[in-house]
């Protein structure tokens, strides 16, 4: 397929979702069959219009770079889990790729904001993009925290352009209480050939204990490290993460989480209701199970 001379590649699946929703080790599994080519890196961010909690680009892909995220044969699944609130990305996706299948990572979302939350406080991420989340209340006014929650908001836009049955809703509690009937309804989902995967050595990515504050030395270091190509850093990457070793958690490179308290109910209370107001457009659109949410 191309557009406007661009040959864009194949992309049979998007795995969507939020931050804090499980779905880095969904990926990290599906990287074990054979016939899946999960992005590299996880998420391209080349679709979607969010790049990430802060990042916006409205602008169209670069479609080179997103073609070198797929290197492997077989069905290339594009982990950018951002593209789910993004209200550009249904249509594109409409457009270069009107077959393609969903596989959409949800978790109760009061506990899954809150998780979000203390993530961008504890790697400053708000500061870095000139605000201040500090205080719930006013960060959940903040549409890049509370859009990645309101799942039928997001899933509204979607389904208005899509069939219902390509996509497949997941609760991420589901992961840790039944993984491999999890990942057998994704490979049935996807239309691909079942699989034995080898849970114990799926990577758990992303954890509390793995945000700890970069020092400036740290910071020089990981600038640095970004400027390795790719194909040079990939299998060191994968080599220190297979063992579960995270160079970023080394005294020298970062320092030890700020402990604090958690938001009171009083700044919670538009939060609670907001998506309360949501879940019911979520299971009137989709039917999806919330009892274990509520």
């Amino acid at each position: 397929m191309s557009v406007e001379g661009e040959v864009l590649p194949e992309i049979g699946a998007f795995l969507l979702g939020a931050p804090k929703s499980g779905t880095t080790w969904l990926a990290s599994a599906l990287e074990q069959h054979p016939g899946i080519c999960v992005s590299d890196p996880k998420e391209p961010n080349e679709v979607a219009s969010h790049k990430g909690t802060f990042g916006r680009d409205t602008r169209l892909p670069n479609w080179e770079r997103y073609s070198s995220c797929f290197k492997g044969g077989g069905f290339n699944l594009d982990c950018s889990v951002h593209t789910l609130a993004c209200q550009v990305s249904p249509s594109r996706i409409l457009e270069w790729w009107p077959e393609a299948r969903f596989i959409v990572c949800l978790r109760e979302p009061v506990g899954r904001t809150l998780s979000h939350w203390n993530m961008i406080l504890d790697t400053e991420e708000d500061k870095k993009n000139g605000t201040d989340w500090s205080t719930f209340s006013n960060a959940w006014l903040d549409d890049r925290l509370h859009s990645d929650s309101l799942y039928g908001a997001s899933l509204s836009r979607w389904f208005d352009l899509f069939p219902s049955d390509r996509f497949l809703l997941i609760d991420s509690e589901q992961m840790r209480s039944a993984p491999k009937a999890v990942l057998a309804e994704v490979i049935s989902h996807l239309n691909l050939d079942g699989f034995e995967f080898d849970l114990d050595s799926v990577r758990n990515a992303n954890t509390a204990g793995d945000r700890r504050p970069l020092t400036l030395f740290g910071t020089v270091f990981k600038g640095v490290a970004s400027l390795i190509p790719g194909i040079v850093k990939r299998p060191l990457v994968s080599s220190l993460q297979s063992r579960g070793i995270n160079v970023y958690k080394m005294p020298v490179l970062s320092s030890h989480r700020e402990k604090r308290g958690g938001p009171s109910e009083s700044e919670m209370i538009q939060m609670r209701e907001e998506v309360r107001q949501d879940l019911s457009v979520l299971t009137e659109l989709t039917g999806f199970d919330i009892s274990n949410w509520l």
